[in-house]
């Protein structure tokens, strides 16, 4: 709609809004004019005038066919000026004049949710989808918005049953659409709800394994092919298609081999806070050699108030910049403009990561390290760090970024704060048992895991399995499951939440840390051993099922990893039986706790350097790596049948060769372009 040339000089000039006030009130001004003033208002900085019009429209054509949509329109006004009740009550007007206008209670819901009104704002979502219960084509989207709304409330309230069925609706609403069972299968993993995909009628595990994050996937699977192939896509999905780096020419690398030359080195986190990877970095930050790295931080988390750690790392660094409310595209910017050399991706595909940054290449040499278990499977992360036991050289197939290694990939903080070691009787746990402990979260442990466990209580009575507690309805699930396993579900004690402190102090009461699998403990196991408890891991193919086995290494103790399941149960059996063979391994960690590789974050310190000045070195004679994403749709087809078989836990021999009949049978098929990781070619 063309909007009236008077209205529109009227506009442009700035002149006094009289006439147009007047048309409205004597209902002559048209709702498309109406939204195109308001518009051009709104654009010039006017937003004032703008909500003046919307009112004298709305008091003289209030019974006017559309006006819910002016209505809608007035409320994304009225918060624009900083008037968010006002928003509130506009959006509540056109729920009530048009009652199934969905724009309007969606938007509803999330105004009452950021004055924290979360059982409000589900109450408003759910009366539209009382409402719109025969669902029309143009009704899908706002059903489907809606319920992904009540879902995503429910979670962050802690409410995962209820938001469990929000989210399953909404699958089932529309199968196709991954963000909804991207969260179903997350939540159904904290609640230790087995099996974790349920298919349906109208919903395929196929569909909800393609769904699932490539977080979410290293808890499910431990198959490191599929979890390149799964990253590959999901960065597609995120970043969607390439992105427009007009104004990011390529330039060539600062030189820096002068003397005094530093190199520029920036972190970028949401974690750079009191959180496992901010503890984890925080005195590695602080012993970096300033004659060598200049350190920035780029915080992309939440606002923090009385913070220790963030304190500690923003005076450990020569530059904070904090970027949360920053787009990508100015982020990147900034980060270009800071003149950094080697950009640090400590996130990965975790919680409030902006994995679009580095999409516009905004440093020459982008590396991802400590924050994400595997690999990016971007065309934009040329390194990672990691080490030895976590990838050794014949696993570097798996990963699209060129391996740099570090002693042991988990950094650890010596400075850590430790309260006063409890009394079992104050932890809640009884004096004279064997404790065997786990404080991974809950979405770690599987149905497998747990069923080891099962086995190790029943064969030494008067145990107990320590847990970190989750949602209360997976407490009582998981003592239900021991139950019917023949294990009293007293056996199961949960630790309630801790300050990190205390957390640590209690640690050390227990006797035997138990490792999950495929994802096993990372920073968890480095404060294990910290406090002196023996942690028994069982190290498989893929990243998340070998870091801790890196940690025991590590520690001096590499025997308390085992080689199958059937030696992790064995083990931890014996050493209930025989706790002088665990005193043997405590007096091992403690005799080498100060000399081992595990607290040498100077050294650790020192070797980044040394791989900054490495990456930037081969920058400087063009030698970066490119990463090789080639075959990996194809990976991600065949591993996607082969995760759905349900193989827990295979050697490496075992694990390629099954991949190899696949990929065979695809080559007889149509012959598959050989690439280097699976689907080599054959030697003459």
């Amino acid at each position: 709609m063309v909007m009236n040339a008077n209205i529109a000089s009227s506009v442009a000039q700035a002149s006094p809004l009289a006439s147009i006030l007047q048309k409205a009130q004597n209902q002559q001004l048209s709702i498309g004019d109406l939204l195109q003033v308001a518009e051009a208002l709104n654009s010039s900085g006017q937003e004032a005038r703008a909500v003046e019009v919307y009112k004298v429209w709305l008091a003289f054509n209030e019974t006017h066919p559309l006006a819910h949509i002016v209505y809608f329109n007035y409320s994304v006004t009225l918060k624009q000026t900083g008037d968010p009740a006002g928003a509130i009550q506009a959006l509540r007007a056109s729920t009530k004049l048009e009652p199934q206008f969905g724009p309007a209670h969606i938007n509803l819901g999330r105004a009452l949710e950021d004055y924290g009104l979360i059982n409000q704002a589900v109450q408003q979502w759910r009366s539209y989808l009382d409402l719109t219960t025969e669902v029309t084509p143009d009704r899908i989207s706002n059903r489907l918005m809606t319920l992904q709304h009540i879902g995503r409330v429910l979670e962050n309230a802690g409410k995962l049953e209820d938001a469990e069925t929000a989210m399953w609706q909404a699958i089932e609403l529309q199968p196709t659409k991954p963000e909804a069972a991207q969260h179903w299968s997350a939540i159904r993993q904290r609640q230790c709800k087995w099996p974790l995909l349920t298919s349906s009628q109208h919903v395929s595990a196929r569909q909800l394994l393609d769904a699932m994050s490539p977080l979410t996937l290293s808890c499910f699977s431990d198959d490191p092919i599929f979890q390149l192939a799964k990253a590959y896509r999901y960065n597609k999905h995120l970043v969607g298609g390439p992105v427009d780096l007009n104004a990011f020419p390529r330039k060539a690398p600062k030189q820096k081999t002068g003397t005094g030359q530093r190199v520029r080195v920036g972190y970028l986190s949401s974690d750079l806070r009191d959180h496992a990877v901010g503890f984890a970095l925080r005195e590695v930050l602080e012993l970096h050699d300033k004659n060598s790295v200049e350190v920035y931080a780029y915080y992309c988390g939440e606002p923090r108030t009385n913070d220790p750690t963030q304190d500690r790392i923003k005076a450990a660094t020569d530059a904070w910049r904090d970027i949360a409310t920053m787009s990508d595209v100015d982020i990147a910017t900034l980060i270009r403009r800071d003149e950094i050399d080697v950009l640090v991706d400590v996130n990965g595909y975790t919680k409030h990561a902006r994995t679009k940054v580095f999409a516009y290449r905004p440093a020459p040499v982008i590396v991802s390290f400590c924050g994400y278990p595997g690999t990016m499977g971007s065309p934009f992360h040329q390194y990672m760090i990691a080490d030895d036991h976590i990838v050794p050289v014949e696993n570097e197939i798996y990963y699209t970024e060129k391996v740099l290694r570090i002693a042991c990939n988990q950094p650890l903080d010596r400075k850590r704060v430790i309260a006063s070691k409890p009394s079992r009787k104050e932890a809640g746990l009884p004096e004279n048992a064997f404790v065997y402990a786990c404080f991974n979260g809950m979405q770690k442990i599987t149905a497998n895991c747990f069923d080891r466990w099962m086995k190790i209580l029943a064969a030494t009575p008067g145990s107990v399995l320590w847990l970190l507690a989750g949602d209360e309805d997976a407490n009582v699930r998981l003592r239900q499951l021991a139950e019917q396993k023949g294990v009293a579900p007293e056996r199961l004690i949960f630790a309630p939440k801790a300050p990190n402190a205390n957390h640590l102090a209690r640690i050390a009461v227990a006797d035997l840390f138990l490792d999950t699998f495929p994802y096993g403990a990372h920073s968890t196991a480095s404060d294990a051993i910290t406090m002196g408890l023996p942690i028994m891991t069982m190290p498989g193919n893929g990243f998340a099922s070998r870091f801790c086995a890196s940690i025991v290494a590590a520690a001096g103790v590499p025997e308390m990893a085992c080689a199958t399941p059937e030696e992790y149960v064995q083990r931890a059996i014996g050493f209930a039986h025989n706790r002088q063979s665990l005193d043997a391994v405590r007096q091992s960690l403690q005799s080498q706790r100060e000399t081992s590789a595990l607290r040498d974050i100077p050294g650790l310190a020192r070797r980044l350097e040394e791989l900054f000045w490495q990456m930037q070195g081969e920058c400087e004679r063009g030698e970066t790596p490119v990463p090789d994403l080639r075959n990996l749709d194809l990976y991600y087809e065949i591993g996607a049948d082969l995760v759905l078989e349900d193989v827990e836990f295979e050697n490496s021999q075992s694990y390629r060769k099954r991949y190899l009949k696949k990929l065979a049978q695809w080559h007889d098929y149509a012959p598959i372009p050989y690439d280097r990781r699976l689907w080599t070619e054959p030697r003459a």
